[in-house]
């Protein structure tokens, strides 16, 4: 099922998520409707906060991007970004180990707004995955710009959060217009209840 994608303004974009102690049928179920959102809504990754849940749960699919390259070691061995993908990551600990890189980052919870974001190149990740395994890896490129967007999402940290104070000024009137949307929103919702 396609869920709402909160957007910039909802309270929920700023809670820390809970942990998931086991994989339920309501977590599989959820897992399946964020895929089915985050490929609807054309995007890579999409975190739990991002569909109203505060929980440490996001999901990721690189495989629609061609012209920014990522890599992927398992084991200390190279391997096929592509053959990893759909990436399901429960509680993730993200480490990280390479140097910054400034490059472009979206986010689904705001819409047609971007900017210059500076995350460490490679991270060393480690989590749950879909059926409640623990995985390990090392990632660099546009994976590692992605799971580290996706694991500040579940800390409630978002990716204007991280931009230069230039940046976020330029990009100021469309931020407090998309807030002020957002809790208008949330206000003819919350009245109407």
């Amino acid at each position: 099922m396609i869920l709402p994608v909160i957007k910039y303004g909802h309270p929920v974009l700023r809670q820390k998520g809970a942990r998931i102690e086991s994989v339920t049928a309501e977590v599989r179920q959820l897992i399946g409707d964020m895929f089915e959102t985050m490929n609807a809504s054309k995007g890579i990754g999409l975190a739990a906060q991002q569909v109203g849940q505060a929980l440490q749960l996001t999901v990721l699919d690189l495989r629609v991007v061609t012209d920014r390259p990522s890599t992927l070691e398992l084991k200390g061995k190279p391997t096929d970004v592509n053959d990893f993908m759909p990436l399901v990551l429960i509680n993730p600990e993200v480490k990280p180990v390479g140097e910054p890189v400034t490059g472009p980052e979206g986010c689904l919870s705001f819409p047609e707004i971007y900017g210059d974001i500076s995350r460490p190149e490679s991270v060393d990740v480690k989590a749950l995955n879909e059926k409640g395994k623990p995985i390990e890896f090392r990632c660099g490129g546009l994976l590692a710009r992605a799971v580290q967007h996706e694991a500040d999402h579940l800390n409630g940290i978002l990716f204007i959060d991280r931009m230069d104070r230039k940046t976020k000024a330029e990009l100021r009137d469309e931020l407090d217009e998309l807030q002020a949307t957002t809790k208008a929103a949330l206000e003819v919702t919350r009245k109407k209840r």
